[in-house]
């Protein structure tokens, strides 16, 4: 095993690295597209989808259905999405790229999110169990348990964690 003193100078150049990554792809993200990483990441997921329901789209982006309202309603100004009852349900909302979001999806760059959720998900149990058990360790260290977590490069707080803390009951669509 290396000295402590390696293992914390590797620990924290790889959080530094996790850091310039997310942030290197997000100002790409911007320059690129005139889009935030969670807006492109919510756009290149509808394209895979082709339809799909806000709350399917909360699901796969980890974040609450209110929080995923927020990002659709600025892409939705845009023309980039669009929203339509389901003709067998009235009560859910799809969503669908407009044409104007389906070019821009083509030549997007990468998303540090979608990267980020893609390889967790892929590993088992007992690995997702030991990166989370660290991570909050991290958190613990850093004594920021009471702080809401932002999406990436934002100011918006997933609405799923601030309703956990309030303890106030979810909105689904």
């Amino acid at each position: 095993m290396k000295p402590k003193n390696k293992l914390v100078t590797d620990i924290v150049d790889n959080l530094r690295r996790v850091f310039q990554v997310v942030n290197e792809q997000s100002k790409r993200a911007v320059r690129e597209t005139g889009l935030t990483g969670q807006q492109l990441w919510a756009i290149k997921l509808i394209a895979e989808s082709g339809e799909i329901k806000v709350s399917e789209l909360a699901k796969r982006m980890y974040l609450h259905p209110a929080t995923v309202v927020g990002i659709l309603d600025r892409l939705e100004v845009r023309g980039l999405v669009s929203r339509n009852r389901s003709s067998s349900d009235r009560r859910i909302v799809l969503i669908s790229l407009a044409e104007q979001g389906k070019e821009l999806v083509a030549g997007a760059p990468v998303v540090a999110q979608g990267l980020l959720t893609r390889g967790l998900e892929v590993l088992g149990e007992r690995e997702i169990g030991t990166i989370a058990t660290s991570l909050e360790r991290l958190v613990d260290i850093l004594g920021a348990q009471q702080i809401s977590p932002q999406l990436f490069l934002s100011s918006n707080a997933n609405e799923d964690t601030l309703q956990k803390k309030n303890h106030t009951p979810a909105v689904i669509d």
